[in-house]
């Protein structure tokens, strides 16, 4: 019994949504077909739920701390980034502040003591256990 053209259609294209993988279907004469590799287009059941288990997930790293300096009188304003002098008295080199992603403020002089602070428990708390 040959299939008809419509079943043909059918199976060719329910093999050609396999995606990442080369397939191959016998026609009628009983010759290998291959089909080129397509790209999964629509996500499938287990693709949402590994979506929503990352986006459950709490961060893994923390956001930087912004660098303030005083301005005037119980004043504080943001800074550009952390001064030299305050990344060594927290004991942070420039390598080190560049992987964490700390803004770095070469021009800046002087040392803030609540930056230093803030700085030091955020290596306290980046560095793994």
């Amino acid at each position: 019994m040959a299939a008809s053209d419509w079943e043909r259609q059918a199976s060719s294209a329910i093999l050609r949504r396999v995606s990442g993988f080369r397939a191959v279907a016998d026609n009628q004469d009983d010759q290998a077909v291959q089909y080129p590799d397509i790209t999964m287009t629509t996500w499938q059941k287990r693709d949402w739920q590994q979506f929503y288990e990352l986006a459950r997930r709490p961060w893994r790293r923390h956001r930087p701390p912004r660098p303030v300096y005083p301005s005037g009188l119980n004043r504080v304003a943001p800074a550009h980034g952390f001064s030299l002098s305050e990344l060594d008295d927290a004991g942070v080199d420039l390598d080190l502040a560049e992987r964490l992603g700390l803004p770095v403020d070469a021009g800046r002089v002087g040392v803030y003591g609540p930056n230093v602070s803030v700085l030091r428990s955020f290596i306290r708390s980046s560095r793994p256990l």
